[in-house]
């Protein structure tokens, strides 16, 4: 019906067009004005197509929502999604500091507002000056980031910093924390990662009462903690010291109160780790059972030390042999990261594998006792470990080892991640990424299937 109706005008707008240009043919041919004529026409006709682009820019006479959102849907797997995309929304965390004083907050989400900036969620940190508002918001995706602080700027904003959000940010902040604070009930490991997740982006480190191999002791600090812009330093539960920094956006006492109180439940719950296991047989027909460690296994794991030669000892601690006992203490403490242990069918501990919190990176390292060697226990524990890693949210893990250590660079390769390799002082270190594990993860075959525990035949030491 519409279609005709469309057609009818636009014959008639042609027939008009014919019309008005054979007049204007004869006015320039046969009046004196001619070229006059023409330039008054070429003026009319360029104010007629600004009016037209003006008027068709204006906010009411956009496309509609539902045209570009068909569009977006239509698009197969294989098109051009680049513009679509720009037809979507972005979200940003954004932190500004504004005045405190009646009307600054709304001078403020005026401004977003006039953006076309939606306001998801806000935190409000008080400080002494001042307030931090820090927002979720979803915005248009063609506005880039420096359009929106600017108009942050002139709405009175300062110290302003924006970085991209994602799904994971839509959890309301209550909420959060209390999944970090159950976590962290259930697993004293959990720690240095809910202070990660709670904090954002920061460096995590802890320091020991007692360091290994007789290092200074931290400098202790109160029981309440310190602050100090970019760097906050909590007294650890077994009293050493948690550092975390953030170079690039300083601490409010807000975000200070709320890690001091994570620290403090982990206190007061004392050392603890899940008591799960799992029983799996290896290929040679044996049946061995995987489970969490702590130093409540520090005999156990030292009596596996005295079973072990002194190459196998030599190739996971590279140093002396009689210093190999000194590390067990801190590598079985869930305050530096998480162990798994191997036991045998009699009970005994037959091999050790660390996952280790190590400032902004994740070390992993193995420890099999000479006989059960060749068998798929490092694999089985490595893979294990690299789960571990993922679920924490790492980007990637290393192991320091040797070149000669052939079994634990074949069970880094039966990874199927991609892998770098570098020599540092002798030593080999091998760092898996671990993006691709995700992405496997939604498969039924290939990493995602090896680390849930099918990979048993990968040897290791």
């Amino acid at each position: 019906m519409h279609h005709w109706r469309r057609d009818v005008v636009e014959l008639a707008a042609l027939f008009t067009a014919v019309a008005v240009a054979d007049a204007v043919a004869n006015l320039v041919g046969h009046g004196p004005d001619g070229p006059a004529l023409l330039v008054i026409s070429a003026l009319v006709l360029a104010a007629t197509a600004g009016f037209h682009v003006w008027w068709a820019r204006r906010p009411g006479h956009a496309p509609p929502v539902a045209d570009t959102d068909t569009g977006a849907r239509q698009a197969g797997p294989g098109a051009d999604t680049s513009e679509t995309e720009d037809l979507g929304s972005t979200l940003w965390r954004l932190r500004t500091t504004v005045r405190d004083e009646p009307g600054s907050l709304a001078a403020l989400c005026a401004a977003l507002a006039g953006h076309r900036v939606d306001i998801l969620s806000l935190q409000t940190h008080p400080l002494a000056a001042g307030t931090v508002d820090e927002f979720l918001l979803r915005a248009p995706g063609a506005l880039i980031a420096g359009e929106i602080t600017r108009a942050v700027a002139l709405a009175g904003g300062t110290d302003t910093w924006i970085e991209r959000a994602d799904a994971h940010d839509l959890v309301d902040a209550p909420t959060r924390v209390l999944g970090l604070a159950t976590r962290t009930a259930l697993d004293a490991a959990e720690l240095p990662l809910a202070l990660r997740q709670l904090l954002g982006r920061c460096t995590i480190r802890s320091l020991p009462a007692h360091p290994v191999g007789g290092a200074r002791s931290p400098e202790t600090v109160p029981v309440e903690g310190a602050l100090e812009d970019t760097v906050m330093r909590l007294r650890a539960p077994e009293g050493g010291v948690i550092t975390v920094e953030r170079p690039y956006l300083p601490f409010t006492p807000t975000e200070f109160a709320r890690a001091r109180a994570l620290v403090e439940l982990d206190t007061r719950l004392g050392p603890r780790v899940p008591r799960g296991q799992d029983v799996i047989a290896l290929p040679a027909g044996n049946a061995i059972t995987v489970r969490r460690a702590d130093t409540d296994d520090l005999e156990a794991a030292k009596a596996m030390h005295e079973r072990c030669s002194a190459r196998t000892l030599g190739l996971r601690y590279h140093g002396p042999v009689k210093d190999a006992d000194r590390y067990l203490n801190h590598l079985l403490s869930p305050r530096f990261g998480r162990t798994l242990a191997v036991q045998s069918a009699s009970g005994r501990i037959v091999g050790l594998g660390h996952l280790l919190w190590d400032g902004d990176e994740t070390e992993v390292a193995l420890l099999v006792e000479d006989g059960w060697q060749r068998r798929g226990i490092g694999g089985e524990l490595l893979s294990r470990l690299v789960g571990m890693a993922v679920e924490a949210g790492c980007e990637s893990v290393y192991a320091v080892t040797q070149a000669s250590n052939t079994g634990m660079v074949a069970a880094m390769r039966g990874l199927g991640l991609p892998l770098d390799y570098q020599i540092e002082e002798g030593t080999l270190v091998i760092t898996a990424r671990l993006d691709a594990v995700r992405e496997a993860q939604e498969g039924p075959v290939g990493v995602a299937g090896r680390l849930s525990g099918e990979s048993g035949n990968s040897e290791a030491p």
